[in-house]
């Protein structure tokens, strides 16, 4: 096993230590959800922390690591007789994105169940998780139905495994931690909620601290075992100071005035339900805790809401993440103050606030981790001028209108792509349709059909007691259909003929509120813009949908109309994304007033880009821009060409959108 990078080697990222660390000493308070940049130590830091934590005693021999003080009574290796606990470490569990719900929750043997009668249990991730760490990075891009269940797990303290009639249950309490790249997608609100605490972090931009991780990394990788020695005594006094601050954790008492500044800050900063208040109380206690006081002061309220709040201030996927400081002081001041407070209490061995309670080994951070450098760099590039072609002048980029809510698009057929919410697909989730032989693992067994194919052998396999002689060959697969995500490409025409300033912001608002509804539906987006003389991708396809609205906002008009090449670099960025991923069917749309010009022959050209989208069977749609008391329908003899139809922009805010849209992609299809 390889040496662990130590935790209290990791230069600056307080914040995130802190977090983990909370955790550590009040597991109770939820998990820890860790949003960050590529490259800034979000792994590396969980991945060390297993290490601090304190063994645990478990029962010998069971699988599911029970307490021998207090076994779990319903433990399916239950039940246990007293006698003495075996030590071990705690684990840490990591929970892979591709992982299977067989392999989360456990499986049933079904063959056995079916010809015995025995519940034959084998246990998942969950259950080796209990009693220690669960880990999932890029938590973002995990299935929808696996975090429903590990967050229902977590919440619970126990995994539940129903199967054709036959039920397990085991307890499953674990500190929950997931890391993400918000590039690549966000997680659903609810689910952000779920998590107890969170924390951004960046690298810094400090070039001595910079400077120091290198050197740090590099001594790491030349000798993992002497490094993590010269760091062993850090290690076993945060150890040391873990195990302090749970047992002082009982008699942290919270009082009157704390509580009403917790309550008064979640009421001002308007967060949903109550969770978000439980989750302040207790990692203010923690706080607490482990600077060694027993007593909550104001500067662990107010470090508590940093920690708890900015996740769950988000109303749409377009919110950063954030918190005012200047009114969390305000709510502070104003409803602070206690009669029994002591006015000046003991500050703890870190003095006030406990202030993390990290070795003083690399000094304060560099930076602010809270700034969101890239965002600006996004707007800068997108707003640099662009000599292409002549026509109009480059004009600044204008607000996106209020988006709207629309209703649901879809690909028809029946896909076998990503989970989802947009198209139908076969899925492992879903209303059974049907059954077929099992390729590979059975994951969810066809009862009915099982039994089917079993029965007309009994006779011949000697069948003489109740039980079913079930062989392998008799298994069935449930076929279940669900539904998928899909890859909305967006072919924006940022030309002159668009510049009109309402016009364009009107645009804007349409794209923003397909956007809104990609991102709910967990679909893949991409935008290609096209302008001057050529076209761009200004938007790789991903999950990141927020990444999609910055480039929108910024988009600058203005040029020619190469409508041909915005075509063309379309159909090349759905040839790439079919190489890396065959089953994601594609919606493309188009949006634009359908004036093509530039170039020799630019609608000849912009025609036949058209028609490789119609050879290809793409499901498209043309949002026609164009406006005025004469129109030329440019936009419809478009998407003629595409296979598919056009709608106006003032169509596009009707609510029938998205029938007309559906009935478009069923027309590309049929033609096809």
């Amino acid at each position: 096993m390889s040496t662990p990078f130590p935790f209290t080697a990791v230069v600056g990222q307080d914040d995130l230590r802190l977090a983990l660390l909370l955790n550590a000493v009040s597991p109770a308070v939820g998990g820890v959800l860790v949003r960050g940049e590529k490259g800034t130590a979000k792994s590396t830091a969980v991945r060390a922390l297993s290490a601090l934590l304190p063994e645990v005693s478990v029962v010998p021999g069971c699988r599911f690591s029970c307490d021998p003080v207090a076994p779990d009574p319903a433990c399916p290796d239950g039940p246990h007789e007293p006698g003495p606990g075996a030590e071990r470490p705690a684990r840490m569990v990591e929970l892979p994105v591709g992982a299977s719900e067989d392999r989360l929750v456990g499986a049933l043997d079904i063959e056995r169940a079916l010809a015995e009668g025995v519940k034959a249990f084998e246990p998942g991730l969950l259950a080796d998780a209990h009693r220690g760490i669960l880990y999932v990075d890029e938590v973002n891009l995990l299935h929808d139905h696996l975090v429903d269940l590990l967050l229902d797990a977590a919440a619970m303290g126990a995994s539940y495994v129903e199967r054709e009639g036959v039920s397990v249950r085991h307890a499953a309490r674990f500190l929950l931690v997931g890391t993400m790249n918000p590039e690549e997608g966000e997680l659903r609100p609810q689910l952000l909620d779920r998590f107890g605490l969170t924390v951004e972090v960046a690298a810094s931009r400090e070039p001595d601290q910079r400077v120091e991780v290198v050197r740090r990394r590099l001594a790491y990788d030349d000798d993992p075992a002497g490094f993590a020695a010269r760091w062993a005594g850090e290690e076993a006094a945060v150890r040391q100071r873990i195990v302090a601050a749970r047992e002082l954790l009982p008699s942290v008492r919270l009082g009157d005035g704390a509580l009403r500044q917790i309550a008064a800050t979640c009421a001002a900063f308007e967060v949903d339900g109550m969770r978000a208040d439980i989750v302040m109380a207790r990692t203010a206690t923690a706080l607490a805790a482990w600077a060694g006081r027993t007593e909550v002061l104001a500067e662990d309220v107010r470090q508590a809401a940093l920690l708890a709040l900015p996740h769950r201030r988000r109303r749409n996927p377009f919110d950063a993440p954030g918190l005012d400081e200047d009114k969390l002081d305000e709510t502070l001041e104003e409803f602070g103050g206690s009669d029994d407070e002591d006015p000046d209490p003991d500050p703890g061995p870190d003095g006030p606030g406990g202030g993390g309670g990290q070795p003083p080994s690399e000094g304060p951070e560099g930076g602010d981790t809270g700034a969101r450098p890239e965002a600006g760099e996004e707007a800068g590039e997108s707003g640099e001028p662009q000599t292409s072609g002549g026509g109009a002048g480059e004009q600044q980029p204008a607000r996106a209108a209020e988006p709207f809510r629309t209703k649901a698009l879809s690909v028809p057929g029946v896909g076998e792509g990503a989970a989802g919410r947009r198209s139908r697909a076969r899925t492992e989730q879903g209303r059974t349709t049907g059954s077929r032989r099992p390729r590979g693992t059975l994951s969810k067994l066809h009862l009915a059909a099982t039994v089917q194919a079993a029965a007309p052998h009994q006779r011949a396999r000697g069948r003489s007691g109740r039980g079913l002689v079930v062989r392998r060959d008799d298994l069935r697969q449930a076929v279940r259909e669900g539904h998928e995500s899909n890859l909305v490409l967006f072919v924006v025409d940022a030309s002159g003929s668009m510049a009109a300033r309402q016009r364009m912001s009107s645009v804007k608002g349409a794209v923003l509120s397909l956007l809104l509804d990609a991102y709910q539906r967990r679909d893949k987006v991409g935008l290609v813009t096209f302008r001057g003389s050529a076209a761009e991708v200004a938007l790789p396809p991903t999950s990141s949908v927020d990444a999609a609205a910055v480039r929108l906002e910024s988009l600058p008009t203005g040029g020619r109309t190469p409508l041909a090449a915005g075509l063309l670099r379309a159909h090349d960025v759905l040839r790439v994304e079919r190489l890396r991923d065959s089953a994601r069917r594609p919606l493309v749309v188009v949006v634009t007033d359908g004036r093509a010009t530039g170039g020799p022959e630019p609608v000849a050209l912009a025609g036949r880009a058209a028609r490789l989208f119609a050879a290809d069977g793409v499901a498209s749609v043309v949002v026609d821009c164009e406006s005025g008391p004469v129109r030329l329908g440019l936009a419809g003899r478009l998407a003629a060409e595409l296979g598919g139809s056009a709608v106006t922009l003032d169509e596009l805010r009707a609510d029938a959108i998205a029938g007309l849209v559906r009935d478009v992609q069923g027309t590309s299809r049929r033609a096809a």
